[in-house]
């Protein structure tokens, strides 16, 4: 069984790689013989989505689209296409994903989705039946869990990636709110549960 961890960060070490690390703990107490991978958006070349289209007129039974932009997203794609379940990171600015998170997704889309018929026809579906969960964290320096309606549009677009493209169960949804007041360390413990939820849901689908 494979997890590919996906940080959106800027700074790594801080916030969303540690409670992504602590997620990766809880998976392990579980099972620890998962294998999990991290992937560093911010250390990777991906080049922006030029909605060129070619990735929408490939087969749609090949599990991989092909993208005519050659950087590290033809990797990273197949990376995720041979994992079972995903742990997915990113701070919260200005209201949704970071900007290295938001290429990533665009270009991730339609390599890993084909032209399918809800909620009308053309919009992404997987290309896999293949079940797989996924679970991921979301940070944010001043607004509190409570408030969290108010500025966060990155679970949307994360649910869409797992729902569109990974066809991926969502088992965790975690919000780190108000760390400039709390601290990463408050959330720790959600992480690891969060981590050892996933790690369950695999192993009862029989996944990996």
């Amino acid at each position: 069984m494979k997890i590919i961890a996906v940080s959106g960060t800027y700074r790594k070490g801080k916030t969303i790689d540690t409670l992504i690390d602590k997620a990766i703990e809880g998976v392990k107490q579980v099972d620890p013989s998962v294998e999990v991978e991290k992937i560093q958006l911010i250390d990777k070349d991906i080049k922006y989505c030029t909605n060129c289209a070619a990735c929408k007129t490939v087969d749609p039974a090949e599990p991989i689209s092909r993208c005519i932009i050659q950087d590290d997203m033809q990797k990273i794609c197949q990376k995720l296409v041979e994992a079972d379940g995903y742990i997915l990171g990113t701070p919260i600015n200005c209201g949704t994903v970071t900007a290295v998170w938001k290429a990533f997704y665009e270009r991730a889309a339609w390599i890993l989705a084909k032209p399918g018929t809800k909620p009308v026809k053309g919009c992404p579906a997987p290309r896999t039946d293949k079940k797989r969960a996924a679970m991921f964290i979301l940070s944010a320096g001043l607004v509190p869990p409570i408030l969290r309606c108010f500025c966060d549009d990155a679970t949307r677009l994360l649910k869409d990636l797992c729902e569109c493209c990974l066809n991926a169960k969502v088992t965790g949804n975690m919000y780190a709110g108000a760390l400039e007041k709390r601290g990463m360390s408050y959330y720790f413990d959600q992480a690891r549960k969060d981590g050892e939820k996933l790690a369950r849901a695999l192993t009862s689908q029989n996944i990996g």
